[in-house]
């Protein structure tokens, strides 16, 4: 048989099985994992928008709690830091005042005959200078001398070492300073230690 002729009887049986009547009927697609899918109502829709509206607002509200959490862990490390840093400044010109005491006590003890000679000048003005920048990088820092002398005792500022007998001067008014107090900002970091009349 040819391949024309092959083609020719495929061609009949195709037309005899629609004449006989038989159909082949398609298959129907099958769907996997598809239920009928109930039937939602408007009344459902509501209470579902209302859910998520409640959800929303509790998320919102926690995420403005753990905002003004934060805000508030931030000022506490910042006031921390800020006192930490105060504590060590403070330590520091604690330890270095007594330095610029000595300084002050080799100006105010400086006999008269070298002050004049020229030999000692450079020495003098050298202390001197020194004296001054320290006190400067103290004043730069916002340490501040504490008031005593002529002033009326303060405890809060001043430490009487001794009294004495002062004619024409009221009781409790400092006389005498022994050494010079300091506050750095509103803190006295040391009492300025006085003599005071009786």
């Amino acid at each position: 048989m040819t391949t024309q002729e092959s083609h020719h009887q495929e061609q009949e049986e195709i037309q005899e099985t629609i004449y006989t009547g038989e159909v082949v009927q398609e298959q129907e697609p099958v769907t996997v994992g598809t239920a009928a899918m109930p039937e939602v109502t408007v009344a459902d829709m509501e209470a579902e928008i209302a859910a998520r509206d409640e959800q929303i607002a509790r998320l919102r509200e926690e995420i403005f709690r753990r905002a003004a959490e934060f805000e508030n862990f931030r000022k506490q490390k910042e006031r921390e830091s800020a006192m930490a840093a105060t504590r060590m400044l403070e330590n520091t010109v604690r330890d270095l005042l007594p330095l610029l005491d000595d300084l002050k006590r080799l100006i105010h003890h400086t006999p008269a005959e070298l002050q004049v000679m020229a030999e000692a000048k450079p020495f003098i003005d050298g202390v001197e200078l020194i004296r001054k920048n320290f006190t400067s990088w103290l004043d730069k820092k916002g340490v501040r001398e504490i008031e005593a002398k002529g002033k009326v005792l303060d405890v809060n500022f001043h430490e009487a070492i001794t009294q004495i007998e002062v004619p024409d001067v009221e009781p409790d008014t400092v006389v005498e300073e022994y050494q010079t107090g300091y506050t750095l900002g509103d803190r006295v970091i040391r009492h300025a230690r006085v003599i005071v009349a009786r």
